[in-house]
């Protein structure tokens, strides 16, 4: 087995329930034609695309992945046609089509990025005002990020433990073997980003971005060092804080409810383990200067973020995505290019490492996945419905889809300050 391959077969939302479509003919099936010439432009892997009218296999085939849809009902072309990938990821929630494989055939799309933008461009313009307003009314001041966080992590504790592994960690795990587990991926996550901030017993460390307390948790009993953690999600804090008093570690942890822009001290060391993708394109230099101020002369900042290339920064920071839209309202990846700009401009922080491992994040999400899928039952007594099961199906597999084709990437970061002592 792989060290990066992904776990066994994947449990699946039933396919959806699809009524007749006899009144979706005439207007809905005229923009068939359309998105099939747009899809005959595919210059990697295979697409086999079944519907009423028949089957239609487009892609060269070769080595690329290959995916399979069914269509189920002719609105799918609509949708595509006036809202492209966000129509795509829609009508996939509300069950216009099915694929025997998901992540495998976003993957063709992924892989296809360049050759199917004409699918975004043809985007009526009179909607892509209203996407960008919407957008921008869930942008992250104080007060928004807050409800922009318990938009999703405040969904249900109880839900996100049927997919997490039990240090609940949601971020990128780094798999150390073949066979390791998500616990011990987690883990050794946690374990290279204390290594290289050289974390020790008497460090007073900061965390941006509690989470359910799995970092913090680490530190402190395994390092020995006095963590601050903040967090603006009051679901996450009260877990986390349920647990740091059941771990005993009350003297070295101190938890809080507070937005990052309040925060105020001299830390040895800052961890932000992918809150940055919560920040927003227009806070970002005042997160890093805000980063840098609460570091003492002689520390460090250990980073781990989500990224896009920087060859699609420019065209995605002016879109609104799937994601953007349904999963996290007010989420923005930056760039390397972007980070590194804003550290040169705004802060006396130096890159000393970057490490890559976005292979990591495929095998992460393809976990989840499994987790969650092979307890939906568990899931549908939490009050969770199929609608809603299958949003989190496309989101976990456009997201895995993302990363083994490379369109989005994750690292971690050593930021140090001018007196950070040579190793």
């Amino acid at each position: 087995m792989s060290l990066l391959s992904a776990p066994g077969a994947t449990a699946r939302v039933a396919p959806a329930k699809t009524q007749p479509q006899a009144a979706e003919t005439g207007a809905a099936s005229w923009f068939r034609g359309p998105v099939l010439r747009r899809l005959q432009r595919l210059t990697e892997g295979r697409l086999i695309l079944r519907d009423r009218h028949g089957e239609a296999t487009l892609g060269p085939g070769g080595e690329g992945p290959t995916g399979a849809i069914t269509v189920h009902r002719d609105r799918f072309y609509r949708r595509v046609a006036l809202q492209g990938s966000i129509g795509a990821g829609e009508a996939y929630v509300d069950g216009d089509w099915d694929t025997p494989d998901l992540t495998a055939t976003l993957r063709v799309f992924a892989a296809n990025l360049e050759s199917i933008q004409g699918v975004e461009r043809g985007v009526p313009v009179l909607l892509k005002p209203f996407r960008a307003f919407a957008h921008w009314l869930r942008r992250n001041t104080p007060s928004g990020s807050r409800s922009n966080i318990a938009q999703h992590y405040d969904l249900s504790n109880d839900f996100y433990e049927l997919m997490l592994d039990p240090t609940m960690t949601y971020s990128s795990g780094y798999f150390p073997s073949a066979d390791s587990t998500m616990e011990e991926a987690s883990r050794e996550k946690y374990d290279r980003l204390c290594r290289r901030l050289r974390l020790g017993a008497g460090d007073r460390v900061l965390e941006i971005g509690t989470g359910w307390g799995g970092f913090a948790l680490h530190a402190a009993t395994e390092y020995g060092c006095r963590v601050t953690t903040t967090t603006i999600s009051q679901a996450q804090h009260d877990y986390a804080a349920e647990r740091f008093r059941q771990a005993g570690v009350g003297e070295r942890v101190e938890l809080l409810l507070e937005d990052y822009r309040d925060l105020r001290g001299a830390y040895d060391k800052v961890v932000s383990i992918e809150m940055i993708e919560a920040v927003g394109q227009r806070y970002l230099p005042e997160y890093f200067r805000q980063c840098s101020r609460l570091l003492k002369p002689t520390g460090a900042m250990a980073l781990q973020a989500i990224t896009i290339p920087d060859c699609r920064y420019d065209a995605y920071r002016h879109r609104v995505d799937f994601i953007q839209k349904h999963i996290f309202p007010g989420g923005f990846l930056p760039s390397p290019g972007a980070i590194t700009d804003c550290l040169r401009r705004e802060t006396d922080l130096r890159l000393a490492h970057q490490e890559d491992f976005a292979e990591h994040y495929a095998r992460t999400l393809a976990v989840w996945r499994d987790n969650l899928f092979g307890r939906l039952d568990e899931a549908s007594a939490l009050g969770f419905d199929e609608r809603f099961l299958r949003l989190w199906d496309y989101y976990l597999s456009y997201c895995e889809a993302g990363f083994r084709e490379r369109q989005i990437g994750v690292s971690q970061w050593l930021l140090t300050k001018r007196g950070w002592p040579a190793a």
